[in-house]
């Protein structure tokens, strides 16, 4: 039921459903969203003529952020722009939040670049996967990204920083600020929560350096949607999946033929479902859980009874679920696979002028 309605209000908010009783609802969350656009527009103000104090950290920091509720491929642009800066042998940090993990508001060290000291229900799914599949990066959590950042100072000495969903958190000055929006609906209905997906008003986009338009179509050029702000085109695929167990990487078209159950807890699994069938996976049933998922008994008893239920052979998840799946029963963990996600910006030589342009 969880997922059911998350996905129906997604629907709602990004504008695809236009039945009367859908707009309707949209009139009754407008007021709701009026006042919350205000205390946002209210916060920036503040931050802006100082009111509110920004902090500056004493190496450059990138923010890597959107303006809209999950769903816009942050993790692996973040990973994308730290892979770029650790091949040109720059100490890279991460500075995340932590959302989700049991750690979440405490300032801890996830990874020094060399060891992963924690585990995703520790952490959070998103830094423990940047931490574990990035080779060098290190990774910091803490609510207050400030703070997160003078321990890593202090403990891990890097050359830069990469701001985790950044956009809204003022309180940390930034050096560049990356705005990622989804090409096929950037700003949603246009509407800020609960009314819509945005969480600011859209003007509040005017704040970014550059924009970065994600789940573009391979090949496809920016076109800009913030006046005046460079805009680059992010493609999202399936390279291949790794058995959930553990072994070597499996090429996509040797699972071709059988049958699977694809089950994802991300912001729009639907995408993700969407991109299995388009290389050919043969998905017979689909399980949608809520974002950041924890996979609880309750959900590994779903995962079960769907895949008893619609007879497939084997299920597929994400990689980023998969950091969650430690539980699974041990016949299930094993005809389940990982889907790894490789993205490709254009213009990636123009992409990392700006980044160098910040570092000596």
């Amino acid at each position: 039921m969880k997922a059911s309605f998350a996905t129906y209000w997604r629907e709602l908010a990004n504008g695809t459903r236009t039945e009367t009783v859908d707009q309707l609802l949209i009139l009754l969350l407008a007021p709701l969203g009026m006042v919350y656009s205000l205390i946002q527009k209210l916060r920036a103000t503040l931050y802006r003529i100082g009111m509110l104090k920004s902090h500056r950290l004493p190496c450059p920091v990138i923010s890597i952020g959107n303006i809209t509720v999950g769903g816009t491929g942050k993790t692996p642009v973040t990973a994308y722009i730290a892979r770029l800066l650790l091949k040109q042998g720059y100490k890279v940090a991460v500075l995340s939040r932590g959302y989700g993990g049991s750690l979440e508001g405490q300032c801890v060290v996830v990874s020094d670049g060399v060891t992963v000291m924690l585990g995703p229900r520790e952490c959070g799914d998103e830094p423990y996967l940047l931490a574990s599949t990035v080779p060098g990066l290190m990774v910091v959590i803490g609510t207050d990204r400030y703070a997160a950042g003078q321990l890593a100072m202090q403990q891990l000495v890097p050359d830069i920083f990469l701001l985790d969903d950044g956009f809204q958190h003022l309180r940390l000055m930034r050096d560049l600020n990356i705005l990622l929006l989804d090409s096929s609906r950037p700003f949603g209905n246009g509407w800020t929560l609960p009314a819509g997906l945005l969480r600011e008003p859209a003007a509040a986009a005017k704040r970014a350096d550059l924009v970065i338009l994600t789940r573009c179509s391979e090949g496809t050029t920016a076109t800009p949607l913030v006046s005046g702000k460079p805009a680059f085109a992010a493609s999202h695929r399936l390279v291949d999946v790794l058995p959930l167990l553990g072994g070597d990487p499996v090429p996509l078209a040797a699972l071709q033929g059988p049958k699977f159950l694809a089950f994802a807890g991300i912001a729009q699994p639907e995408f993700f479902f969407s991109a299995l069938r388009d290389r050919g996976i043969n998905v017979v049933r689909t399980l949608p859980f809520p974002d950041h998922a924890d996979y609880d008994h309750e959900s590994l008893e779903a995962i079960r009874a769907a895949l008893r239920s619609s007879g497939a052979e084997y299920a597929i998840t994400t990689e980023k679920d998969g950091v969650k799946l430690m539980l699974l029963p041990a016949d299930i963990a094993a005809v389940t696979y990982l889907a790894r996600l490789d993205i490709e910006i254009d213009k990636p030589a123009e992409l990392l002028a700006f980044v160098r342009n910040l570092l000596p």
